[in-house]
């Protein structure tokens, strides 16, 4: 009997955590128009504790769809999470990062692209790490919604080589791309996250 109630503390301990953690994540939210072909959208995620969300004068002014940053905006591009979405064209996810790969190296002959891990369980996403030799760097993650969604979506953020605390900020990062979801906001339509690619 003592063993069962041992269990049962363990497992409403774990609950109380999980629920306390989900307490302290706010949600992000943003919305999108829709256009020709492409159903009006809503892209969900959750935001770090301590830092602000803006999808209306901040990002607007730098003509992104979300920014998300830590203290006050600098409108400096360090340490700040940009969200870009933006009708597809290229014929595959794959084809957009190297794409963007292409670019970067092309900018920056000498930099590095190498591979950015994660894990979205609801949307096909790929990341990669640019290393400059402005010392700069880059995390992008490409996401992919699906065929019938008519868009895709990029997360990025850059930061100094050196960042004091990068592990911590990639971690961070890392989250609001793995829990990333895309839905279509007109009646009548499913979510489209697991649609096919």
């Amino acid at each position: 009997m003592k063993r069962w109630a041992f269990l049962l503390s363990l497992l409403l301990l774990g609950i109380s955590a999980q629920v306390s953690m989900a307490a302290d994540t706010a949600p992000v939210v943003v919305n999108g128009k829709a256009d020709r072909d492409v159903p009006a959208w809503t892209i969900r995620t959750v935001l770090p504790t301590g830092w602000t969300q803006d999808c209306c004068l901040y990002a607007q002014g730098i003509g992104v769809n979300e920014v998300l940053y830590k203290g006050e905006w600098t409108g400096e591009p360090d340490r700040v999470m940009v969200l870009n979405v933006w009708p597809s064209k290229l014929s595959s996810l794959e084809a957009e990062v190297q794409d963007d790969r292409h670019h970067y190296l092309d900018r920056d002959p000498h930099g590095k692209a190498g591979i950015f891990v994660l894990d979205n369980k609801a949307v096909a996403c790929r990341g990669v790490l640019y290393e400059g030799t402005d010392h700069k760097d880059d995390v992008v993650v490409f996401c992919d919604p699906g065929l019938a969604s008519g868009i895709r979506f990029s997360w990025s953020m850059a930061f100094a080589h050196g960042e004091q605390g990068k592990d911590e900020l990639l971690a961070l990062f890392r989250q609001v791309a793995e829990q990333s979801r895309y839905a279509v906001n007109s009646a009548g339509h499913v979510d489209a996250a697991k649609a096919a690619h």
